[in-house]
């Protein structure tokens, strides 16, 4: 393999622009390939990023040139083309969820662990500074011992978005909506800051959108180490607030908001939102607001563990953890009972 990292990316949507330019902008990979859904679609987009596009993946992934694969295609996706690539000897990288169940989150981990790759889960948020920083104070000791973890994503999405494909909002191609798909980045952070969930109690409806999945969710954990945690996730807030990722210990409490540390308490060190810059773009009412290069922090660290031969910060295993709280909370909301991990 040479010192850079070829990469071909599955699925040509949306996300699919902010790993193109990552891609673009690293020095230690280049796009090969890309492919997308049908003939037409590759067509298109050939002729947008001037790129070899397959309208079948496995073409794609056969390719000696390609060293990495980005799986970008809806979220019920995932698995037949994570297959194909660990079959190929490529490693994976996976936008969020994993898939849209355990068993088929589980069966790519698997194929990427008897394949001998690497598989990695899109969180990008885990690289944001001010995130990093959170989770080095709470790792120093800084706030003392956890006693609560709050997320909330209080987003808006119109009904045009939902009716823009033919998957988003559904069960079979979106596993959900609001928290498997807007939600879960937030519930990641926390769940990487909270540590293991020993039960959930939840509760999912629709209010406002004729979608199949919910686009309001609240939810009730009790983590291992003792504290307890709450989630508010919907796309019906209008007109939608930055999240927000609340973390209380017996020594002081850090409260991230819009990927920013808006207050800060720990004995005589405070700092309160008047102190930090200005809000950046969030995802709150435009999916599309965000910036790359949180997505460039992260395709950066899968290329240097491919090239270093050590495990990305965010594994396979560890986009299961989200899905796992998830689909958690959609059992504890159907048959109305508390749901404890491990069962």
């Amino acid at each position: 393999m040479n010192d850079t990292i070829g990469i071909g990316i599955i699925g040509t949507g949306s996300i699919a622009g902010h790993h193109i330019k990552s891609i673009q902008e690293l020095d230690n990979c280049h796009l090969v390939a890309l492919a997308s859904s049908s003939p037409e679609r590759a067509k298109l987009a050939t002729k947008k990023f001037g790129l070899d596009t397959y309208s079948d993946y496995r073409q794609l992934v056969e390719r000696t040139d390609i060293h990495m694969v980005i799986i970008c295609t809806h979220s019920g996706n995932h698995l037949g083309p994570t297959l194909a690539a660990a079959k190929a000897g490529k490693h994976v990288l996976v936008e969020k969820p994993l898939e849209v169940s355990l068993e088929r989150a589980d069966q790519m981990i698997a194929a990427c662990k008897a394949a001998g790759v690497k598989i990695g889960c899109i969180f990008q948020n885990r690289f944001s500074p001010d995130y990093r920083q959170l989770k080095e104070a709470v790792s120093s000791g800084v706030l003392g011992k956890l006693h609560l973890g709050n997320a909330y994503i209080k987003w808006y999405r119109s009904p045009e978005y939902y009716h823009s494909s033919n998957w988003k909002g559904t069960i079979k191609g979106d596993g959900g909506a609001a928290l498997i798909n807007q939600g879960i980045h937030t519930i990641d952070l926390l769940l990487d800051i909270m540590g293991e969930v020993k039960s959930v109690f939840g509760k999912v409806t629709t209010v406002n959108h004729q979608i199949e999945g919910e686009d309001l969710g609240v939810a009730l954990l009790s983590f291992k180490n003792g504290a307890l945690g709450t989630i508010e996730g919907s796309t019906a807030i209008t007109p939608g607030y930055p999240e927000r990722l609340e973390i209380y210990g017996n020594l002081g409490s850090i409260i991230l908001e819009g990927g920013k540390i808006r207050h800060w308490f720990s004995g005589e060190d405070q700092l309160d939102a008047a102190s930090k810059e200005a809000d950046e773009a969030t995802g709150a009412a435009d999916p599309m607001a965000i910036s790359h290069d949180l997505h460039k922090a992260q395709i950066n660290d899968f290329v240097e563990a491919i090239l270093l031969n050590r495990e990305p910060l965010v594994t396979g295993e560890e986009g299961r953890k989200s899905l796992e709280l998830i689909l958690n909370i959609y059992e504890s909301s159907e048959k109305g009972v508390e749901v404890k991990f491990g069962k």
